[in-house]
C-alpha cells in the first residue's frame, strides 16, 4: 500500500516539475513559436514515455507481488487442508 502511495507522489512530483520547468523555459528563453511548440511537444512526448514506462514497471511489480501472494495462499491452503485431514483421521481412529 505504502509503495503505491509513494509512486503516486513521485509521479505527481515529476509532472509538476516538468510543468514548472517547461513554463520557466518558455519565459526565460523565448524562441520562435514553431520552435517552442516543437520543444513543448518533444518534452510532452518524453514525459508521456517516462510515465508509460513507470506504469509498466509498477504493473509488473504489482503482478509479481500478486503471484507471490497467490503462491503463499496456495501453500497455506494446502497446509490447512493437510492439518484438517489429519484431525479427521485422528477422530476416526479414536471412535
Amino acid at each position: 500500500m505504502e509503495n503505491s502511495n509513494d509512486t503516486v507522489k513521485l509521479v505527481g512530483a515529476v509532472l509538476i516539475g516538468a510543468a514548472v520547468g517547461a513554463a520557466l523555459g518558455i519565459l526565460f528563453a523565448p524562441d520562435k513559436g514553431s520552435n517552442t511548440r516543437k520543444k513543448l511537444m518533444g518534452g510532452a512526448k518524453d514525459l508521456a514515455d517516462d510515465f508509460k514506462q513507470k506504469m509498466k514497471d509498477e504493473a509488473t511489480a504489482f503482478r509479481n507481488r500478486a503471484e507471490e501472494l497467490e503462491g503463499l495462499a496456495e501453500g497455506k491452503i494446502s497446509e490447512e487442508s493437510d492439518y484438517l485431514k489429519q484431525r479427521v483421521d485422528a477422530m476416526k481412529n479414536h471412535s
